[in-house]
This record gives structure tokens, C-alpha cells and sequence, in this order.
């Protein structure tokens, strides 16, 4: 069976890795529409090698006859159509932090808590995780199947695409800028400091705590998704990458866990690649994640500080396993589990 699905945010960055993620996984939809702000209205945008669709406004949309909907537009936006989409009779996969904390809605890694994707009939929609803390989950449920995980550490290094196209083009016209002795301009507004040959211990606003709310994000997504008794402190840095964010993730488990054991976890876990060589160039970075699925870890070691303690490096496309990949598997386990009997 075939499903006609429509795109929200199409021509945003992880609009068009919605489509591309779609196609190359040859997602069941016997149509597929691209939606937009009457800004892009008219505006052709790929899906696949060999097919154009023409962008629709969002706002005079009707969604009626619509299976599926798969938005990332912005919060706001999530906030008005979503709803819109599932009273017409959509399932809408949200890709925004509208409706991530919203008890009703499931939060959901496939790979992690596939099974909560059964509450996606109390609202209509199913949320998709911030993109850190994504990544992260992927890498610690082998983990907490083996040993319970008791508290994590996690600091954060997110490339510039997290904050959208704009942000990449700020990071890109700084750096030029810089290379050719031209003062450094916050042209986008991205960010409160220079981005280019720099590091931003800031993401998100701030909160009463000191924490930011990306920050607050990794710590209730992780209770919501894999457990309301794991402590969590994370410090979420923007880095002068364009696509794939690195993490460094301290875990403290409740009982032993040999780094032999949790490293054959992890190699036998789905969605996960481990590669590490404990020598020159043994590892992954950023650089080498874009463009790929997987959840990469390297780097893991004992960690002696604590009682229990492991440590490892993880990286990951944020564009793709971070949001897009994520978003369209959500989809293909609904219709999986739920729509095709």
C-alpha cells in the first residue's frame, strides 16, 4: 500500500533530508508533497535523482486525503498546522521541539523505545528528539540494557547546521571574511559571538539554573525516552563545523561493566558503527560522519574516576540520524506496526 505523505519545511535543510532520506529508502508513498511558506511558493526542490516537486503554501493547504505528514518547520509553525493535519485525518511526525515534553505525545529513537510509538493515537503525532540528545540514546540503550545507567556527563560539540541554513552561511561568510582580512560580521544573527575559528558555550537560551535549554533538553528527552531515573548534566557548545555533531559522554553504571562487554553491546546494536583503533586516525569526526546514517562511536575506555565508569566518543550526522533519518524511520515503523494491517 501506498501512502501520500506530505513534507512541512521542505525547503528547509532537514526538509530536503527528509526527502532525499525518503527516496533512498524507498519510503512507501504513492504521492509526496512539499510544503512551505508562501515565500518558496512555485519552487521546485528534489526528491531523488530524477524527480522535481513543485513547493505548495503551507498556509492554503488542505490536508485532507493526507496519511502522513513529516514537519520541521519551527516550533510556531508545528503549533498551528499539526493539529490542522491530524483533525483532516494525518498522523503527523513532528520534527520540532513543539511537542517533544507534551505527555500525551510519544518521543520516540526507534531504536531506543520503538513500542511508544503506540500512544501516537492520543494526539495524532509523534515527536522526534532534539538531535544531541538522539545520538546519544542510540549509543547508551545497549548500555543500560547491560548495567543500569546510574548518571551521565556529556559535553557537546554541534556544528552550525543545527541552527539552520542561515547559520551555516554565517559560518561560511565569517571564515571568507576572515581569510581575506575583512571585519567579522554577525550577518544572520545566529549566534552572540564570532562563530568562524571559534567555540560558543551557548545554545538555545538561557535558563534560571544556568543551563541552556539545549541543555535542559538532553536531560528530560533521556528521562522521557530511556529512563526518569538516569541524572544527566550536559554542556551543549556550537563548534565552527557546518554538519555533524560530536559528543563526549561520561556514563556511571549502577552495577560493573567491562569495557569488553559494553564494546560488543554496542557492536551488535542497531544503527550503530564502531570504530576504534587506539591509534593515529582510529577514530571518526564530523568530517567523516556527513552524508552517513550511523551512529559512530570510538574512544571507549574505563573510566577510573568514578565507580563504574565508562567513556567514549560519538558522533553522527545531525542532519540525518539527528532529525531527517530519524524522523522517516518513526514513520516507517508506524506503518510497520500500526497502519498496514
Amino acid at each position: 500500500m501506498g501512502y501520500k505523505v506530505a513534507v512541512v519545511g521542505a525547503t528547509g535543510n532537514v526538509g530536503r533530508e527528509l526527502l532525499q532520506t525518503m527516496y533512498e529508502r524507498n519510503f512507501p508513498a504513492n504521492e509526496v508533497v512539499a510544503l512551505a511558506s508562501s515565500r518558496s511558493l512555485g519552487m521546485e526542490i528534489s526528491y531523488g535523482d530524477d524527480k522535481r516537486l513543485k513547493v505548495q503554501d503551507l498556509a492554503n493547504f488542505d490536508f485532507s486525503g493526507t496519511d502522513i505528514v513529516l514537519s520541521s518547520p519551527g516550533a510556531s509553525v508545528s503549533a498551528e498546522f499539526a493539529p490542522k493535519a491530524v483533525a483532516a485525518g494525518a498522523i503527523v511526525v513532528d520534527n520540532t521541539s513543539q511537542f517533544r515534553m507534551d505527555p500525551d505525545v510519544p518521543l520516540v529513537v526507534p531504536e531506543v523505545n520503538r513500542e511508544a510509538i503506540a500512544g501516537y493515537s492520543a494526539k495524532g503525532i509523534i515527536a522526534n528528539p532534539n538531535c544531541s540528545t538522539i545520538q546519544m540514546l542510540v549509543a547508551l540503550k545497549p548500555l543500560h540494557d547491560l548495567a543500569k545507567i546510574k548518571r551521565v556527563v556529556v559535553a557537546t560539540y554541534q556544528s552550525v547546521s543545527g541552527s539552520g541554513k542561515d547559520a551555516m552561511d554565517e559560518l561560511f561568510n565569517q571564515t571568507r571574511g576572515i581569510f581575506t582580512n575583512k571585519p567579522v560580521e554577525k550577518t544572520k544573527n545566529k549566534f552572540t559571538k564570532q562563530i568562524a575559528f571559534n567555540v560558543i558555550p551557548h545554545i538555545d537560551k538561557f535558563m534560571d539554573d544556568g543551563s541552556t535549554k539545549e541543555e535542559w533538553k538532553m536531560v528530560v528527552e533521556t528521562q522521557k525516552i530511556l529512563d526518569p531515573d538516569i541524572k544527566l548534566f550536559a554542556t551543549c557548545v556550537r563548534v565552527p563545523v557546518f554538519i555533524g555533531h560530536g559528543e563526549a559522554i561520561n556514563v556511571e553504571f549502577e552495577s560493573p561493566l567491562s569495557e569488553e562487554d559494553a564494546r560488543d553491546a554496542l557492536k551488535n546494536a542497531p544503527g550503530i558503527t564502531v570504530i576504534d583503533h587506539r591509534h593515529d586516525e582510529g577514530y571518526v569526526t564530523p568530517a567523516e560522519c556527513a552524508g552517513e546514517d550511523a551512529v559512530f562511536i570510538s574512544r571507549l575506555r574505563v573510566d577510573n574516576t568514578v565507580e563504574n565508569g565508562l567513556s567514549m566518543w560519538v558522533v553522527s550526522d545531525n542532519l540525518r540520524k539527528g532529525a531527517a533519518l530519524n524522523t522517516v524511520q518513526i514513520a516507517e515503523a508506524l506503518i510497520e506496526d500500526y497502519l498496514s494491517n
